[in-house]
């Protein structure tokens, strides 16, 4: 397929594709013409890529850790790193629910001050809703 079908497909820009593959990330080969032509296997693989990059890894880990997914080859040393991506990715979702836990509290104050008129508490004040005033 070539680069604007993939980029259709996956919902990558041409300029994302071509950054990829400048980045060793993702290949294609040349037309006579010289357009790319993607295999149909680089739509999983762009896919892939977003989600790692999506959880924060760089470019440098994304292309050391694909042979791995390529061949199902993995040398100790990108286990390893896998391994404390996938530490540092765990500690980021442990403070996303915090954050979420945090934020279900806020509705909840902000409802509770918009059906009944009472302000909504302060941070490190009483969590009782205090009656506003006006």
């Amino acid at each position: 397929m070539r680069i604007g079908e993939l980029a259709r497909r996956t919902g990558v820009s041409v300029r994302a594709l071509r950054y990829y593959e400048e980045q060793r990330l993702l290949t294609s080969e040349r037309s006579s013409g010289g357009q790319r032509h993607y295999p149909e296997s680089a739509e999983d693989r762009v896919l892939l890529i977003q989600q790692l990059y999506a959880a924060g890894l760089s470019s440098r880990v994304i292309l050391d850790l694909l042979p791995c997914v390529v061949s199902g080859k993995a040398d100790p040393g990108v286990l390893d790193r896998l391994a404390a991506e996938r530490r540092r990715i765990d500690e980021q979702i442990t403070s996303l629910i915090r954050t979420r836990e945090r934020m279900d509290q806020v509705i909840g104050y902000a409802t509770t001050s918009a059906t009944t008129g009472h302000a909504c508490p302060r941070p490190g004040r009483s969590q009782d809703p205090v009656p506003a005033r006006g």
